[in-house]
């Protein structure tokens, strides 16, 4: 009962705490704004998805009134660019960078020129449409003699036939784009989902700490709990809350169409970095007597930690390279992302057996500081 009691206690001093709950608000406001910006970003890079979403209204190419009536024109405008058409080159060139993003237009010998406005956000796309465009423009000019049927030949020498199987098995994403799977799933996802268990190590550094500063450590120690009691009486509230936030997080996740494999290995594991994040409070407050110190030592630990599992997930490290595999949030990517986690679970072992590790070292860590107060 007594347990109960000081893990209620922890509870209300957490939720009462207004720095921590600025915090999680913090969190939704990175998962909604990244979320928004992988959306955004994908939709300006891929032709084929700004066509979808309407945003070829953006795409506005100027060109002089002579491309009317061309095959250049037809293939602009089958790239859904929008054409803005001027009495001669040099009006198209003037409205460049103001009315228009590009200036496309016929060369004296039948060539295509284009001039481009490289501090366009859709610059990227609008040169991939206008390369494309351009590349139908010389097919077809030397192969106008042909009929359209063997041009498109030419255009597309290889028509794959696809057949899709499991489909029942597969998931909507949000937006079908390689760019926003890569961004959400292969560093987001892991990002939003661990995101909770730094703050939770904070708050458990703080409530440890609080106690020494304000003289009523050693008069918990002198309690009927046991030192195993008192940590477990501190880290259960935060080690609870920051896994519901995680949940909460997925939660989310789905709803915005971003869903996750393997659900049940996936709350495993969340349970466990918990359980080591919490661990390294633990620690860092058996160690340092002041709030300051405590700052210190958590903010160096975890930026550690913030280059260990953040880093190898979009540059390569070569100290890294053979532990890759085992890093909790490379782990986290292929569960998210594996129908068959069967290989990921072996992967999965080093992080939970170190996460036991790193509590069950802080915990005796704890028990040596109190028997030292004492």
């Amino acid at each position: 009962m007594k347990l109960v009691a000081l893990s209620r206690k922890e509870a209300y001093d957490i939720l009462t705490n207004r720095v921590y709950v600025f915090l999680v608000i913090v969190q939704v406001i990175i998962l909604l704004g990244s979320f928004a910006l992988a959306s955004v970003s994908s939709v300006a890079l891929d032709p084929e998805l700004i066509d979808k979403w309407g945003g070829g209204q953006f795409l506005k190419v100027g060109v002089p009134e002579d491309i009317r009536g061309t095959i250049l024109e037809k293939n602009l405008k089958e790239e859904n660019l929008k054409l803005v058409y001027y009495s001669d080159l040099q009006g198209a060139n003037r409205a460049l960078g103001l009315e228009t993003s590009a200036t496309v237009y016929l060369m004296g010998d039948g060539d295509v020129g284009v001039n481009i406005d490289a501090g366009s956000i859709f610059y990227t796309i609008l040169s991939e449409k206008i390369r494309r465009a351009s590349e139908s423009y010389n097919i077809e000019r030397s192969l106008g003699d042909l009929p359209s049927g063997e041009i498109d030949k030419v255009k597309e020498p290889i028509r794959l036939s696809i057949v899709e199987v499991n489909k029942d098995k597969g998931v909507e994403v949000a937006i079908e784009s390689l760019y926003f799977v890569g961004i959400m799933y292969g560093f987001m996802v892991p990002f939003i989902l661990f995101l909770p268990f730094f703050l939770g190590s904070n708050i458990v550094t703080d409530s440890i700490v609080g106690e020494k500063e304000r003289k009523t450590f050693e008069v918990l120690l002198m309690t009927p709990l046991s030192s195993y009691m008192i940590i477990l009486g501190k880290i259960i509230p935060i080690v609870l809350f920051s896994v519901l936030q995680s949940l909460a997080w997925i939660l989310v996740l789905y709803l915005l169409h971003v869903p996750l494999y393997n659900l049940p290995l996936i709350v495993l594991l969340l349970f466990f970095m918990a359980l080591g994040f919490a661990g390294v409070g633990v620690f860092v407050s058996s160690l340092v007597d002041s709030t300051k110190e405590a700052n210190s030592a958590i903010t160096i630990i975890l930026f550690i930690a913030t280059f260990i599992l953040f880093v190898p997930l979009f540059m390569d490290v070569d100290f890294l390279g053979q532990f890759i595999d085992f890093i909790p949030s490379v782990v986290l990517v292929k569960l998210s992302t594996s129908q068959s986690p069967g290989g990921v679970i072996v992967d999965m072992l080093p992080s939970l057996l170190f996460s036991i590790l790193v509590f069950v070292f802080s915990t005796f860590s704890f028990k040596r500081e109190g028997l030292i107060r004492l």
